[in-house]
């Protein structure tokens, strides 16, 4: 049996571990929002939950056509997704790639700096990881930091791209693209979702809940 691609995989051990919830009655979202799904990054907290949220990140970084040199994550979130992002993209795809983060603050002794990890970014091509993008604000703030280095960030990778409208009718993702011309993929979204859930036949109602809400408030 051939095996899942690694967005789907992502999207079940998600589902499994209540990352992904599934709301029947939907929930209420900062932006006022009723939406039938949640993804909650936060609950990714042990050694396979990180290994299959980093499979599917270096597949989508794979999938891509942009070259890049350093892995970055921002704190805080982003510091683990670095480092283990790096290590599966090593051992899946034999690619030799840097990571980095930076420090919430700078550091004055030892090494020092602001920056961890493959710090030596000027010149080089850095890939941009982080969770999921609301405002853009952790991610500009990023951006900002390896520019400052001399770096070139030139892709934003997610963990979960949800596809919807932000305050106009482009995605949260799309008008980080337009702001900053960094383009933006995910490692799992939710096309990814809706090919699970309709696999299940349990899930129809489920499935036309999302459908309609995608039908609401959809990216064009």
């Amino acid at each position: 049996m051939e095996e899942r691609p690694a967005s789907q995989q992502l999207i079940l051990h998600a589902l499994h571990i209540g990352a992904l919830e599934l709301l029947p009655e939907g929930r209420t979202l900062k932006s006022g929002r009723v939406s039938p799904y949640f993804f909650n990054s936060g609950l990714f907290k042990t050694g396979e939950d990180l290994s299959i949220l980093a499979k599917a990140y270096a597949s989508a970084l794979n999938q891509g056509t942009i070259p890049f040199d350093v892995i970055f994550g921002p704190a805080y979130k982003g510091i683990p997704l670095a480092a283990t992002v790096a290590m599966k993209y090593a051992e899946s795809y034999q690619a030799h790639v840097g990571y980095c983060f930076n420090r919430k603050e700078a550091k004055n002794h030892g090494e020092g700096g602001l920056l961890v990890g493959d710090t030596m970014l000027r010149g080089r091509h850095i890939a941009l990881i982080d969770d999921v993008i609301t405002d853009g604000a952790t991610k500009e703030e990023a951006v900002q930091i390896v520019r400052g280095e001399g770096g070139v960030v030139n892709q934003l990778v997610l963990a979960f791209d949800r596809m919807e409208r932000a305050q106009g009718k482009l995605s949260a993702a799309a008008e980080f693209e337009a702001k900053f011309f960094i383009p933006v993929s995910a490692a799992a979204n939710l096309d990814d979702l809706l090919t699970v859930l309709k696999q299940q036949d349990a899930m129809h109602s489920m499935v036309q809940k999302i459908e309609d809400y995608r039908d609401q408030y959809g990216a064009l």
